[in-house]
């Protein structure tokens, strides 16, 4: 008897023991692309279930940006821009380097603006265009200097009842001051320093302040902002649709019957159940950051679950390994959505450090006191920088570590730091220094703290000042093009990304080769069905999102370029579902 039928047969005795529920479709995961394809599968008149591992809703797309990067978008051609499918095409096929086929790139770029024009008439879904915020590579032909990243409007939560407080994922981290929602685009305004800064977050401020009603229940905000109101915004949509969604329901394994998924296995309130599906189920339950077997196998060393960003014990892979036993096809497995991160104490996972990084005096160094990388440069570079340098030099930039001084401290924000006129030392949380945060009157003793080259330390920072007077950064091009200018600060010449390392006390922090996801997983077809070892579709099932190998392969053309995939597949795949129906149930390939 082959391993495959075993499998079935032990699958068959479970199911006289175990409790069952039919659906047309069942989800798996509950982030913005299972959400998306759950309505778009209900408006073709499908039963649909999701069904989501933790007590809360929204995954990894809650605690995100909530961007998603969709080229040639309504919004942008709205506002007079530019854009089209042969630009678009040629920056991926620039970008991802040839290694995706053209068949999803197509459909990629042919179904997003769909996508979210659908989700903008038929749902509370509700997106903005944000102009100025560039593609990741400015340098590869078809790149945009803005306009392809659309940044979600503000959602209030009031017509969700406590259901909002009690199981949306939120993260103080995506917050300003931890608790005000504020867009990408207010965040940039004020990142940036633009005209209006100082107004625009004291409006913001007040509008929170004055809502007594709000006040009298919870410090949260009415108002979702960012990847929470991507996340309430579609859940909301759910519910006008009467869509259920099982919370605190772990996935296991599929059901295969005449190799055709039909079906998944769960435990849900301690008991086994099968949940039967007749036209297909999707995967969208994540990668598997927060399995540190599956990232020790896959993933460059040292890998550490503790530097992810995503919410701890969940994405764990269930879904990949349950493909993989199904004779599942992987891809680029060996990739994160890399970002550097920090720790810190008592906060369950870690922070991304993202926009801080183009911020003028601030650098990044090895355990040689040695810059490796610009600093601005986009996080997944940079991450892979990273782990390039730690090879290069034997283990040093694994941890590196951001050094600051004074004038920096005053005016920017650093990961969980405020600036110093918002949030001085003196307002840190004592277990801060020395664990999260190190600072000396002079940068030999910090070197000394924190154990690295004190003379390459100084021999960097000389170096950098010097760049700082002439705008040039000689070694890594920083502030260079569009991208890395986006997030520096307009008020510093003549570049808006260097200033100089000067004024003491000087501040270092560690930070990790961390992550947003992993970037790997199972091989999906244009029409986002599984394929098998032999490149054909596993019948009845797809997967979507971290869970599949990113169409971008092992580039990040943009920001939005992990959700902006998540949504369009799960609408590609519920249409194809919706498609196979009216076929007779047959797999269309």
């Amino acid at each position: 008897m082959t391993f495959s039928s075993l499998n079935k047969q032990i699958r068959e005795t479970k199911k006289s023991s175990i409790n069952q529920s039919n659906y047309d479709v069942v989800i798996v995961g509950s982030g913005a692309g299972a959400m998306a394809s759950s309505i778009v599968a209900a408006d073709h008149g499908l039963s649909v279930l999701v069904v989501e591992k933790s007590a809360h809703y929204g995954g990894t797309s809650a605690l995100s940006g909530g961007g998603i990067w969709i080229p040639n978008n309504d919004h942008f051609k709205a506002k007079g821009g530019e854009d089209s499918y042969q630009l678009a095409f040629d920056y991926l096929k620039a970008s991802t380097e040839n290694t995706v086929s053209e068949p999803r790139l197509h459909a990629y770029l042919t179904q997003a603006p769909e996508m979210i024009r659908y989700l903008e008439n038929n749902s509370r879904v509700r997106y903005a265009v944000a102009e100025k915020y560039p593609d990741y590579y400015p340098h590869l032909e078809g790149a945009l200097p803005g306009g392809r990243t659309l940044d979600p409007e503000i959602f209030d939560t009031k017509c969700m009842g406590s259901e909002v407080d009690n199981q949306l994922k939120a993260s103080a981290s995506t917050l300003l001051m931890g608790k005000i929602a504020w867009t990408a685009r207010d965040a940039h305004k004020a990142m940036a320093r633009e005209r209006g800064w100082r107004f625009l977050l004291l409006k913001l401020m007040l509008r929170y302040k004055l809502d007594f009603s709000q006040r009298r229940k919870t410090k949260r905000d009415r108002r979702a902002a960012l990847g929470s109101s991507l996340v309430a915004s579609l859940r909301q949509s759910m519910t006008d649709r009467n869509i259920p969604l099982w919370l605190n329901t772990d996935f296991t394994d599929i059901v295969l019957n005449n190799e055709k998924v039909s079906g998944i296995e769960v435990v849900r309130e301690g008991e086994k159940q099968i949940i039967n599906s007749a036209l297909g189920v999707i995967f969208a339950s994540g990668g598997f950051e927060q399995n540190q077997k599956l990232r020790e196998k896959y993933l460059p060393e040292p890998s550490n679950v503790k530097w992810s960003a995503t919410p701890p014990g969940h994405n764990t892979g269930a879904a990949l390994e349950a493909g993989i036993r199904a004779g599942a096809k992987t891809d680029i497995m060996d990739w994160c959505w890399w970002s550097p991160t920090v720790n810190v104490p008592k906060e369950d996972k870690a922070r991304g450090i993202f926009a801080e990084r183009a911020f003028p005096g601030a650098i990044v160094v090895d355990g040689l006191g040695k810059r490796f990388v610009n600093e601005a440069a986009p996080y997944l570079e940079f991450g892979d920088a990273m782990y390039r340098n730690n090879a290069a030099t034997g283990g040093k930039s694994l941890p590196a570590w951001v050094i600051f001084d004074a004038n920096f401290r005053f005016n920017y924000a650093m990961g969980p730091f405020m600036p110093a006129q918002i949030q001085p030392d003196s307002r840190l949380p004592k277990g801060w220094l020395n664990t999260l945060y190190w600072k000396a009157e002079n940068l030999n003793d910090l070197a000394k703290q924190i154990q690295i080259d004190p003379e390459g330390l100084s021999q960097t920072v000389e170096r950098i000042n010097r760049f700082a007077k002439t705008g040039v950064d000689e070694d890594f091009g920083r502030g260079g093009n569009v991208f890395d200018r986006y997030y520096g600060d307009t008020n510093v010449k003549p570049n808006p990304c260097i200033a100089p390392v000067a004024k003491g006390p000087f501040y270092a922090m560690r930070i990790e080769a961390g992550d947003i996801g992993t970037k790997g997983g199972l091989l999906t077809n244009e029409h986002a069905q599984v394929l098998s070892d032999t490149n054909t579709p596993i019948a009845g099932l797809y997967a979507i999102g971290n869970c599949s190998a990113s169409v971008m392969g092992r580039s990040y053309p943009g920001a939005g370029a992990t959700l902006g995939p998540a949504m369009t597949f799960g609408y590609i795949a519920a249409n194809h579902i919706a498609k196979g129906r009216a076929n007779g149930n047959q797999t269309i390939l």
